[in-house]
């Protein structure tokens, strides 16, 4: 019986993720729809991202803010996005001294 129960919940689970895949490449899609989803995942990022800028130090988030205002400086720049997170963690480690 459980098993039953893992396989439907697996099915329920990929047949959302793996359907879009192919109805999308099959139709066209207006300009602006195509600009709006290509916005998603810089959308999602930011939401997985910002509450984290936040709660770097509860007692003072004003260190998140710096180092993410430095980590974007760092971005604009066009850096390696590997140079953006060192600066952005060694802002918060030069902070909380």
């Amino acid at each position: 019986m459980i098993i039953w129960m893992i396989i439907g919940m697996a099915v329920v689970t990929a047949v959302p993720r793996f359907l879009p895949a192919f109805i999308v490449d099959k139709i066209n899609f207006p300009l602006w729809v195509d600009r709006w989803l290509n916005a998603i995942p810089y959308a999602a990022l930011g939401a997985l991202i910002f509450p984290g800028v936040l709660t770097v130090k509860p007692d003072a988030p004003q260190i998140g803010i710096i180092a993410a205002l430095i980590a974007g400086l760092l971005a604009w720049l066009r850096l390696n996005v590997i140079i953006v997170v060192a600066g952005a963690i060694v802002t918060i480690y030069l902070l909380t001294f």
